[in-house]
């Protein structure tokens, strides 16, 4: 993710660490981002109207920053790519990847499952974690459904999402669980402990259960979407 991480600093995109190399022991060299990151169980000031648009608003620069990028044509993406490849994805724009200061985000970090897509495949997962659009008492959280449909529509406002992200950011937000659960499972089989922990502490249910939510709740968390203000 080197030549990505140096393109963003070369297009003036601030809110990524600059790269240095690797070292002599073969670790990668980057600047420290200093702040907090938002983990769970998240913190109050990190679910403020303010954050969450700030939120948005640096998912669109990041966005717009790697539309220039153009990867080695032997280039290895964690996650496979998706089309249309509007942007480079981040591939995990959630909290514990976001540096906050004073409350706000600031930076994205963590870029080792960033690959080229759609942007509302990126978008739709950030607002996953970020409204949050799971079902409420989800990770410890409790959102009631209309709240979601508000932040919903507060983050994908300030993003500038286009009508045609819209329609189908919902929809979009389910197959991408779907494939992070698709993507856990194969890393499990293929003998990743790290994934083979995630799915005995029921991660994957919990996205299982996020995806039913988004599904059962469509019509009123959609009209949350549309209105006044949509680009």
């Amino acid at each position: 993710m080197h030549a990505l991480l140096r393109h963003l600093e070369a297009v003036g995109f601030t809110g990524a660490p600059r790269v240095h190399g690797v070292d002599e022991q073969g670790r990668e060299v980057l600047d420290f981002v200093s702040g907090e990151v938002a983990d769970y169980p998240v913190p109050d000031h990190v679910r403020s109207d303010a954050a969450l648009a700030a939120t948005g608003g640096l998912l669109r620069r990041y966005h717009d920053a790697t539309v220039g990028f153009v990867p080695h044509e032997d280039a290895v993406w964690q996650l496979p790519p998706r089309e249309p490849r509007e942007v480079v994805c981040h591939g995990d724009a959630a909290g514990y990847n976001t540096v906050f200061r004073d409350g706000l985000p600031v930076a994205l970090i963590d870029f080792d499952t960033a690959h080229p897509g759609p942007r509302v495949w990126d978008l739709a997962y950030t607002a996953y974690r970020f409204v949050p659009l799971g079902a409420p008492g989800s990770n410890g959280e409790h959102v009631p459904v209309a709240e979601q449909a508000r932040r919903l529509r507060l983050m994908v406002d300030a993003y500038g999402l286009d009508g045609a992200g819209r329609s189908v950011l919902l929809e979009t937000a389910c197959a991408r669980l779907e494939a992070l659960v698709a993507f856990m499972t194969a890393r499990a089989a293929a003998g990743d402990a790290a994934f083979a922990r995630h799915l005995a502490e029921g991660h994957d249910a919990i996205y299982r259960t996020g995806i039913a939510h988004i599904r059962a709740h469509r019509e009123e968390l959609a009209a949350g979407l549309e209105g006044p203000g949509q680009p």
